[in-house]
């Protein structure tokens, strides 16, 4: 699975055993994304058991917003079974119990919050999550006029043959370099689609699907195939 996610939309996981204070703390995660323009998607657990059932399918969450005290399995222990397989992972403990601050070094803990949660302070630390996830995000290694530049796929909009080389769109600069199309293509991930023999786009850049073309957040288009609308569509649909 790749370690990056679509630019500006992340996955936030609250688990706690109390549903008013999940309530609570989901409001000011959506306060939060839609001051700072993200898309978040916010899923909330009633308990760590609850939160490994879903975790085996799906394991792509960027924040975990955890409560220490619950149940059988308390905050702790789920960060140390989640922190095995998984670095990248943002990890917060909101408590009103601050017993168990050393113990959060052993999982990497980003930081500790105080029930009750106050806005300025968990905007603080959702702004530090996302940029720890920034740096871990999978780049594509691009080398041109001598010189190599390693650009992260979010900042890529699109990749385009030009004989033997080929062109990286980016939101600042368009990189020419001498590799085949289908090997660049090869490099990147999931939110890439082959939308025409020569263009490649990337799925998070799309604003609005034609029926020759997509607009992207630039305000540039790219040519796609006969058909291929559809196509597009469904896959953001099973990406986003």
């Amino acid at each position: 699975m790749c370690n990056y996610r679509c630019p500006m939309n992340y996955k936030i996981s609250i688990i706690d055993d109390n549903s008013a204070d999940t309530e609570y703390v989901a409001g000011l995660v959506a306060r939060w994304a839609e001051s700072a323009g993200y898309v978040v998607h916010i899923s909330a657990f009633p308990s760590a058991e609850a939160f490994l059932f879903q975790y085996e399918i799906e394991k792509d969450f960027d924040v975990l917003l955890l409560d220490i005290e619950m149940g059988k399995m308390n905050g702790i222990d789920l960060a140390k079974k989640v922190r095995r397989e998984n670095e990248a992972v943002q990890i917060v403990f909101i408590t009103g119990y601050p017993d168990f601050i050393a113990e959060g070094y052993e999982v990497s803990a980003l930081h500790y919050l105080m029930k009750p949660v106050s806005y300025e302070k968990l905007q603080a630390v959702l702004y530090k999550a996302v940029s720890n996830l920034a740096k871990t995000e999978k780049r594509l290694s691009v080398t041109y006029e001598r010189r190599t530049d390693f650009v992260p796929l979010s900042q890529i909009l699109y990749v385009e043959a030009q004989k033997q080389y080929v062109l990286i769109h980016t939101f600042d600069k368009t990189y020419r370099m001498k590799q085949s199309f289908a090997e660049t293509v090869e490099e990147l991930d999931e939110f890439f689609f082959k939308c025409q023999r020569s263009f490649c786009v990337n799925l998070c850049h799309i604003t609005r699907i034609k029926n020759n073309s997509v607009l992207l957040k630039n305000g540039e288009e790219v040519p796609i195939s006969r058909g291929m609308a559809e196509k597009i569509g469904k896959e953001m649909i099973r990406l986003f």
